[in-house]
């Protein structure tokens, strides 16, 4: 397995361009507003950035190789007697006397090495906390350089995630990516601090601290990206619907105004008139097939104008309820609830780790 540090660095940057040039965008083109349904557009953008953070962190597990205790066939928690026993099994399977593989010879080397670094305790502990290069480098837990290495890697792409969140849109985005970035912390030091493995002997029974680290390092890029694409389509501009809704009542409010003028007016032209309208002839113009009389003045009376200013008014008052629906106060929360809640994560995640 490839564990050079340098290489990994290298894979983590060029993680990152690929996500924020390339996949950030199409994510983008998916859930441009028109495209498709308001929920299909979510579900197709998650399903298509999990897909292509399994393959692309799939590719690269693939291209790393296997592990020590993936080459003798053996977990974590085995003791010495099962190492031994696997290495002798493949030993005999692998030895370039008894194998006429043309990579045998490598194969055999590569089950000595895993089983030098395994039956070593001192080893064995290095290979878990730091991979290979911590063999090469004779790679020591020193408390203040892990923290320095913990603290230079979530700063630098704590500004990342800050600078790439930046705008009104990038709120909830935000919080989003802190969260994840607080949470992978927490689990590193955990990982790291730990005397034993504290991932159960049934997950990943293969895995070493290190492995696990490493895949978190890997898809953060895309879980950024993720938070990104998707805390820009849910954002909602609570600023823009309140004006909205303003808007409308103050053409309510207008309505209002010119439908009371007007019947104020027929009220001083009824007083002035001496309180009665005057008779409308029962034939004539205003005589229909059937003998009903209209009246074409009925609408000039107060109780027509109250009439015309209900009417009016329902008008208005479903413009006004259409602003409000659009108002969904579920989607705003305070930025306090979410500080909180990671430090209440945090809390939890650290008592259950020890």
């Amino acid at each position: 397995m490839s564990d050079d540090g340098g290489g990994d660095d290298l894979s983590g940057l060029t993680g990152f361009f690929f996500y924020v040039f390339i996949v950030h965008p199409c994510t983008a083109w998916i859930l441009r507003p028109g495209r498709f349904e308001r929920k299909k557009s979510i579900m197709y953008a998650i399903a298509f950035l999990s897909a292509l953070a399994a393959i692309k962190t799939g590719m690269e597990w693939q291209q790393r190789g296997p592990n020590y205790y993936a080459t003798l066939g053996v977990t974590r928690s085995s003791n010495p007697l099962e190492i031994k026993r696997a290495y002798k099994k493949l030993s005999l399977q692998l030895h370039p006397d008894k194998n006429q593989s043309p990579t045998a010879s490598d194969e055999f080397d590569a089950v000595k090495q895993a089983y030098d670094v395994l039956m070593d305790m001192e080893f064995r502990e290095v290979y878990n906390k730091f991979g290979k290069e911590g063999i090469k480098a004779n790679k020591r837990f020193d408390e203040t350089q892990f923290l320095l290495e913990v603290g230079v890697f979530y700063l630098t792409w704590g500004m990342m995630a800050f600078m790439l969140t930046l705008g009104k849109k990038s709120g909830e985005a935000r919080n989003w990516t802190f969260t994840g970035l607080l949470a992978m912390l927490v689990v590193e030091v955990a990982l790291m601090t730990a005397q034993t493995n504290p991932i159960p002997a049934w997950l990943a029974p293969t895995w070493t601290e290190y492995e696990v680290v490493w895949l978190l390092h890997s898809l953060f890029p895309a879980f950024m990206n993720g938070c990104r694409s998707l805390g820009s389509f849910l954002y909602v501009d609570l600023d823009q619907q309140t004006r909205q809704l303003l808007l409308a009542l103050q053409e309510q409010s207008k309505d209002i105004l010119l439908v009371l003028r007007d019947v104020q007016i027929g009220v001083q032209s009824l007083a002035a008139n001496g309180g009665a309208g005057r008779a409308v002839p029962t034939g004539g113009a205003n005589a229909t097939a059937g003998g009903a009389v209209v009246n074409p003045m009925a609408r000039a009376t107060p109780t027509g104008k109250i009439k015309e200013l209900q009417d009016r008014l329902q008008t208005s008052n479903a413009n006004v309820a259409k602003a409000v629906q659009q108002l969904n106060p579920e989607t705003k929360q305070s930025s306090n609830f979410g500080f909180y809640a990671m430090i209440l994560g945090y809390i939890a995640i650290s008592y259950i780790f020890n």
